[in-house]
């Protein structure tokens, strides 16, 4: 549990309070913010290889951006409702707030990692701005893509930069890594309007109606619980938007809220001390009893039993 945070909440981890649940304790790998001494650390920004990373890690929330690279071997990444394949050349982007996991590590597996808070490059852009400039960061972007292999080099090569900041541990170094981290950001940007990610808000091609119907799930799934809210947002028909997911998934979009719900309810009931009439609450289900029912259902186990095997194990 991250310091003075309540159980009464799904807990939200910063940096400081995260790193237990990336890192293998006693690792001696040396790159990055691994093993490296305290004076040379730069505040709210954490640089890593993927060895010493734990194999398995949430669901959870936290408050910095995450870019995840990765440059051999698979691991499975899950972000809000979206399940993608980390393999050779493929990055991944999450941003605070976000319910992140991750499973499956291949033995092979190796990459980077970026963590940073939203201030730390406030002086090269307004935090909230990030998203607006670097859509892979917002609700509506697509958070994984595949890079070329000059892409992959070159995102690797910043990483390797700042790498060399942090050990040399030189006057200016903070600048030299925001600029590096910044640099990186961009280039990654034309790396995603390079494959098509830029689109229109009102597109409706099932391609990208898709992934932005599952985002706006993940943020509004406990006020909007009818397909007809989301059609709205999205300008288009119910029965267009149901078709469209459908076909792209082999799902209702329906399943999309009740997957999410269920998601949030297993994080709250494996992270927090709320009793199961208080999640029931916070999901706005009428009553404990029709979240008890709901849940078993989706999963096999009502609350209580999941509550203990997720304790237990």
């Amino acid at each position: 549990m991250p310091a003075n945070t309540s159980r009464k909440e799904i807990p939200q981890y910063g940096l400081e309070d995260s790193r237990q649940l990336h890192r293998v304790p006693g690792n001696t790998s040396a790159f990055g913010y691994n093993n490296l001494a305290p004076a040379a650390r730069i505040k709210g920004f954490e640089l890593y290889s993927s060895e010493g990373v734990r194999a398995q890690m949430g669901p959870l929330k936290s408050d910095y951006y995450r870019i995840s690279i990765s440059v051999r071997g698979t691991t499975e990444i899950q972000l809000g409702l979206e399940d993608f394949t980390h393999s050779n050349g493929t990055i991944s982007f999450t941003f605070p707030g976000q319910i992140f996991s991750k499973r499956g590590l291949s033995d092979d597996a190796f990459g980077y990692y970026l963590l940073f808070e939203p201030g730390f490059l406030e002086d090269i852009i307004s935090p909230d701005r990030i998203p607006v400039e670097f859509p892979f960061f917002a609700f509506a972007g697509v958070p994984f893509m595949q890079l070329s292999p000059a892409e992959l080099e070159m995102t690797v090569d910043f990483a390797a930069r700042m790498n060399a900041e942090l050990q040399r541990h030189q006057p200016g170094h903070d600048k030299a890594v925001r600029m590096y981290l910044y640099l990186m950001l961009l280039e990654l940007k034309r790396s995603y309007l390079r494959q098509g990610f830029g689109v229109t808000e009102r597109d409706d091609k099932p391609v990208y109606l898709v992934p932005r119907y599952r985002k706006l799930v993940s943020e509004h799934f406990l006020t909007k619980r009818k397909v007809a809210d989301y059609a709205a947002i999205l300008g288009v028909t119910p029965n267009h938007l149901n078709r469209a997911i459908r076909e792209h998934t082999g799902h209702t979009a329906s399943e999309a809220i009740t997957d999410m719900l269920v998601r949030e309810a297993k994080a709250a009931l494996r992270y927090t001390d709320i009793t199961i009439a208080g999640i029931s609450d916070q999901l706005h289900f009428s009553d404990p009893a029709g979240f008890n029912r709901f849940f078993k259902e989706k999963t096999g186990l009502t609350p209580l039993a999941f509550r203990k095997n997720a304790v237990s194990g």
